[in-house]
């Protein structure tokens, strides 16, 4: 089993900016990619980013891409999510989620894991 706890979300307006914070315990992290996924109200959720197990590979989503970045610290067990230039179209909450190593990153029913999420709110 692995846990995992999200935490840096809330509210803020447009063009700022948050960082996402994912802890993992109770299995080896390194030996799990990790993906970064959201879900707005009455939508599906959706990939964001995802990061390989030794953080060489990354990947995201082109509503994202060159505003958001992935990384981790697998001495902490931890992945990031570093969001610039939010847009109100970010708003949904955000999930981090686990799998065995892997380079296919964006499917979610892939994810053996999965966080609580955490909610971020971008203002007009």
């Amino acid at each position: 089993q692995v846990q995992l706890v999200e935490s840096g979300g809330g509210l803020v307006q447009a063009g700022g900016f948050l960082r996402l914070s994912c802890v993992a315990s109770g299995r080896t992290f390194t030996v799990y990619s990790m993906g970064w996924f959201r879900q707005a109200p009455g939508k599906e959720r959706e990939f964001v980013a995802g990061i390989s197990w030794g953080g060489a590979t990354t990947d995201y989503a082109d509503s994202v891409k060159g505003r958001f970045t992935v990384s981790r610290d697998n001495a902490k067990n931890t992945v990031y999510l570093q969001m610039n230039s939010l847009k109100p179209e970010d708003t949904a909450v955000y999930y981090c989620a686990a799998r065995r190593a892997s380079l296919t990153l964006r499917i979610g029913a892939e994810y053996d894991y999965w966080g609580q999420g955490t909610q971020v709110t971008v203002s007009s």
